[in-house]
């Protein structure tokens, strides 16, 4: 074991551990660190203590002697609205360069990494590529829906209804109180549950144990059978990299597609996947797309929360409507192929517990999760869109986009921060037709934060809903739905074409048809000649705006941060 081998030339290593509590008989055990966000940030993290207390259980069981280790993660819905939802995409690279020292400078045989949420799960998924031990992984599940199956991300919704004075401050106040009744991850199809359910379809933990209700018993014994794993992985020597391949990526993407997943997860599969050694570009998401069946009705873009997701038979049951289409001999943190797990599963009484829990909905599986032959949709829910907007492409979830924009010539109406456009959005400064453009709000520009209130204003707007567009070279919440085009890259902060628009430029978007460009010029449509001769004369009198940020974590991020479609990392 690597600790054995430490343990020979540091003669420091024992003495220390044995002052923090270790036996003597703890110090020739297999070493598994626990790695988890716990902290007081916010519900999706706020409950994980006690899943790293029996992880700690379950090693200790197997035979080995577990450590925990924190690296708390931050909320991107507390960080909403404000200048703190800059740091959101940062936090995701400082929390794998966390977890990468922590394993590093103590060096351990194994790992379980504990997270639930939006950028923690990522960086802790990244972190595994990148440290390389025996390892997997525990997500801590979904929070309950509240009163009437509210679910938090509605209240961007209300918000914005509550600024137009369609709804009293008394109705706004209500729905605040009771959009998360209990801790986990919010209760839509947001980032969080997405990359909970991307974790699992990579083949990092357990079958059957991502986006679990976060206060189950279920859960605390999938933290308990991971600890054990940990041990036994740490024992065969299995690592991450020996078990994740570019197939096992694909099959993610897969069902990526079925779930109608964040557009952030555009963001985070090629970061991690660039950890691991791979490479995915969007491409590789266009293709996947192209043609997949879309078949949750889940929240933002279905009818119920998240919390449904796992009684309807969750990652499994979706794997098994998609499972033509998936690399079954992909290897597992089982030590088994995924077709070997999901088979394995029907013969545990997997699918029986999770009807038992089914029923109190009153809805069976199929309302969740469709079957194959009767889809949501048969494109995908993503698409990369490119043209003289976005040269290298721009991200959209064609899913909730309604169908009079899919195809549609706009009027660009551009604006150098988010806090302006939704000004604009709000005092009706915006008409039938526009395109809102977003811009320098890109990794290098401020981050990369979300706009997610902007969408919210949008898409609760009946008459701009389905008649503007929304394009940035930001990205948006998980929860985000309606006319949106994120990740336009090259962002505006490196020159990209989005920081040349005009106002009143022609913007022609067709998503069957992959295209996003600039058409005319001050109204009048030309020819593409015309328009990059136009857009070549406004680049030489282009100036880069000077940077946000003059130190700190963002100066850093913003210094060393790729391109949206590479993944928005830290070169």
């Amino acid at each position: 074991m690597r600790s054995q081998e430490i343990r020979k030339i540091a003669p420091e290593m024992d003495p220390l551990r044995i002052g923090m509590g270790w036996t003597v008989q703890d110090l020739e055990k297999p070493q598994i660190i626990i790695e988890s966000t716990f902290g007081d940030s916010h519900p999706g993290s706020a409950h994980l203590m006690e899943l790293v207390n029996r992880a700690v259980e379950g090693a200790a069981s197997a035979g080995g002697k577990a450590a925990r280790y924190f690296s708390t993660d931050i909320c991107d819905g507390m960080a909403q609205g404000h200048d703190g939802i800059n740091y959101s995409l940062a936090s995701r690279d400082m929390i794998c360069n966390l977890a990468e020292i922590h394993a590093n400078a103590t060096p351990f045989d194994g790992g379980v990494f504990i997270a639930s949420c939006d950028k923690s799960v990522p960086a802790l998924l990244m972190a595994m590529g990148r440290i390389n031990i025996p390892s997997l992984m525990v997500t801590g599940g979904v929070m309950q829906a509240g009163p009437d199956l509210l679910t938090l991300e509605q209240l961007g919704k209300y918000s914005a209804m509550y600024q137009r004075g369609e709804i009293s401050e008394e109705e706004l106040t209500y729905y605040k109180h009771h959009a998360c009744p209990s801790c986990g991850a919010c209760s839509f199809m947001g980032t969080a549950s997405t990359m909970q359910i991307m974790a699992e379809a990579l083949g990092l933990m357990l079958p059957g144990t991502a986006l679990m209700p976060a206060t189950c018993r279920e859960l605390q014994d999938a933290a308990v059978a991971a600890g054990k794993q940990a041990v036994w992985l740490a024992e065969k020597g299995l690592c991450p990299r020996d078990l994740v391949t570019m197939e096992s990526f694909e099959n993610a993407i897969m069902v990526h597609a079925a779930i109608s997943g964040s557009t952030n997860s555009l963001l985070h599969l090629p970061a991690i996947a660039h950890e691991f050694g791979l490479t995915i570009d969007e491409t590789t998401f266009d293709r996947i797309h192209q043609n997949a069946h879309y078949l949750l009705d889940i929240r933002p873009a279905g009818k119920w929360p998240a919390e449904y997701f796992y009684y309807a038979g969750g990652v499994p049951a979706v794997m098994e409507e998609i499972r033509s289409q998936l690399h079954l001999d992909v290897q597992t943190v089982t030590g088994k192929t995924l077709g070997e797990n999901l088979e394995q599963l029907k013969k545990t009484g997997y699918y029986d517990h999770c009807n038992e829990l089914l029923q109190k909905t009153g809805l069976s599986a199929s309302e969740i999760i469709r079957r194959y032959e009767n889809p949501i949709g048969t494109n995908g829910t993503v698409a990369i869109l490119k043209g003289n907007l976005a040269p290298q492409g721009a991200v959209v979830k064609h899913s909730t986009v309604p169908k009079a924009m899919h195809k549609a010539l706009l009027r660009a109406r551009p604006f150098d921060s988010e806090e302006e456009a939704i000004d604009a959005v709000l005092h009706h400064r915006i008409a039938p037709g526009d395109a809102v453009l977003i811009r320098y709000e890109g990794p290098k520009g401020s981050g990369m934060p979300e706009m997610f209130y902007t969408t919210e204003a949008i898409s609760s707007d009946p008459e701009l809903s389905a008649s503007i567009a929304l394009i940035t070279d930001g990205r948006f919440s998980g929860a985000s739905k309606g006319p949106a085009i994120g990740h336009v890259s090259p962002e505006a902060a490196e020159g990209g074409p989005i920081a040349l628009v005009q106002e009143d430029d022609l913007i022609e978007i067709d998503i069957p048809g992959r295209i996003l460009q600039i058409v005319g010029i001050n109204g009048k449509r030309c020819t593409p000649q015309e328009v990059e001769q136009e857009l070549a004369r406004r680049r030489q009198n282009w100036q880069p705006h000077p940077s946000k940020y003059p130190s700190g974590v963002l100066r850093l991020f913003s210094d060393r941060a790729v391109s949206p479609m590479k993944g928005g990392y830290m070169e």
